[in-house]
């Protein structure tokens, strides 16, 4: 569908094992799952999660309710519809959801928006099918002067600020948090990108090397480090204390009957 970028389609055969093992994703599965059972749904909520990538984040949710699940890249469905099966996962586009006005307790979109152009749109999609009172549930990547490599392998059309997420919701919901996160390690993130963009590629990875910051993933200490370090920061976001920046957002709005 138009206006969506789609990931290289050898990225999720990668993905798959990244999503249960880097301490990125690991870490921020965790402060997800924090933050959704800080939402008070009940046991038979329904939870719409979109772009799903290789389905983590889908079955993390099924803990809270029953999911369906959709995901835009057509080799990405159809990789998770054959390694997880038992996942509801419809293949469609966060721009033109096939779903009924008012239908989900939780819609989410985890990394997802920054594919797509159309911003406004996608955000106005997503409290289309949102029951009045539910939730809307949405992280994205911070900064555009953290652009890098890795945004343009990931197609990224933009990165965020708080303030300009915030102002995708507004008019049609009530924020209920918002906050910065990834932010103890942001420094040497933001310098390890800053200089990616300064120095030779040949510094950063070897030849042939993607350009994703997950391309570099090692397992051993450094992160099992950074994962209990990242995950800390779960201690002041699960009681609702926002963090003055960091490498991503994340926002929770609920849809006002109108």
């Amino acid at each position: 569908m138009k206006n969506c970028k789609s990931v290289d389609s050898n990225y999720y055969i990668e993905y798959f094992t990244l999503e249960r093992n880097h301490w990125w994703f690991k870490a921020r599965l965790n402060i997800l799952r924090s933050q959704v059972s800080t939402f008070s749904l009940s046991p038979d909520a329904k939870i719409l999660n979109i772009g799903i990538a290789t389905g983590a984040t889908s079955e993390m949710l099924e803990a809270f309710g029953k999911v369906k699940s959709s995901e835009y890249d057509k080799a990405c469905f159809d990789f998770v519809k054959e390694k997880l099966p038992q996942l509801d996962i419809d293949n469609g586009s966060i721009l033109e959801l096939p779903y009924a006005d008012n239908s989900y307790d939780l819609v989410c979109a985890f990394d997802v928006i920054e594919h797509v152009e159309n911003d406004a749109l996608a955000v106005s999609e997503m409290l289309r099918v949102c029951k009045p009172g539910g939730c809307v549930f949405v992280t994205v990547p911070a900064f555009e002067f953290l652009w890098s490599e890795h945004d343009e392998v990931n197609h990224h059309f933009r990165r965020y600020t708080k303030r300009q997420l915030k102002k995708l919701f507004k008019e049609k919901s009530e924020i209920k948090f918002s906050s910065y996160f990834n932010f103890l390690l942001f420094s040497p993130i933001a310098g390890f990108r800053i200089l990616s963009r300064l120095l030779p590629k040949k510094f950063f990875r070897k030849k042939n090397e993607a350009g994703s910051d997950f391309s570099v993933y090692q397992p051993g200490f450094t992160q099992s480090l950074f994962y209990r370090i990242m995950l800390s920061e779960n201690i002041l976001l699960k009681r609702k204390i926002g963090l003055p920046f960091g490498v991503s957002i994340m926002i929770a709005a609920k849809k006002v009957a109108r």
